[in-house]
């Protein structure tokens, strides 16, 4: 009997996975990439050819594994309603990890900023730290990552709506705002006139900024796949899954560079 034969004839909603490869492979070249990266950092590898070859094999595979879920939720018709209940489920928890990992942060900044140490000059900054001006780049990346909220939103309720030439044309315009998102901060990363070695200050300031930084890169691949997916006709009104997550990601990572700009922008300076 098929697959296909078995999913149609099956008591429950709920879809069981065939054997893959992908899991395993995605969970080794993570563990190869950490470990490469962590040992190149030390000096204890003196290049980063074992880096890029992790890269490579996690993007492989990964991809790979997309595949495999697109065609399970598109052709084969195993995400019901109760797989994407549990998919939705699944990334709240990652987007509430996600969330704790940015309280530790803002729990170590508050630490070092409402009581510095003599050894920082008792001021926050720390002296001889020129600390990134609020009302310049960092107001600028505000405005836009606000607006890329409302363009999703806008993306969104097209699709909902059928309108699928808005939907698509403010996703769009989500996707290259972000990239200039991301263009502006690696232009204030490149012009700072301090870098993470410059005590806890510059510890803390790219920790939490460049953690959201890296998100941020991630955002964009996600839009991007969903883009393609939307213009492969892969997205109905009431079957996008993957979009509704990217668009939940896409609003939470707002509201935490909100946290950020008022805290390590605004008051931090």
């Amino acid at each position: 009997m098929t697959h296909l034969e078995r999913s149609r004839h099956q008591q429950y909603p709920f879809h069981m996975v065939m054997p893959s490869p992908w899991p395993l492979m995605v969970s080794l070249s993570l563990l190869s990439l950490a470990m490469s990266l962590a040992l190149t950092m030390h000096g204890y590898i003196g290049n980063m050819n074992l880096v890029f070859l992790a890269l490579f094999v996690l993007t492989c595979s990964a991809s790979f594994w997309f595949r495999d879920i697109i065609a399970e939720a598109t052709y084969l018709g195993n995400h019901t309603m109760a797989v994407r209940k549990g998919i939705n489920t699944g990334f709240l928890l990652f987007v509430f990890s996600e969330i704790l990992v940015f309280a530790g942060i803002f729990w170590v900044y508050f630490h070092s900023a409402m009581s510095p140490d003599i050894t920082l000059g008792a001021c926050w900054p720390p002296v001889g730290i020129e600390a990134v001006k609020p009302t310049e780049l960092p107001l600028l990346n505000t405005i836009i990552l606000l607006s890329s909220g409302a363009t999703i939103t806008y993306s969104h309720h097209a699709l909902i709506n059928g309108n699928r030439n808005r939907a698509l044309n403010g996703l769009a315009i989500t996707f290259w705002l972000i990239v200039i998102f991301v263009t502006c901060q690696y232009i204030e990363y490149t012009n700072a006139m301090f870098t993470i070695t410059d005590g806890i200050y510059g510890s803390v300031f790219y920790t939490g900024t460049g953690l959201h930084f890296l998100h941020m890169i991630m955002l964009i691949a996600m839009l991007g796949i969903c883009y393609w997916r939307m213009r492969n006709y892969h997205m109905t009104s009431n079957h996008h899954v993957g979009y509704e997550t990217t668009i939940f990601y896409c609003h939470i990572l707002d509201v935490i560079w909100l946290f950020l700009y008022i805290i390590f922008y605004w008051w931090g300076v």
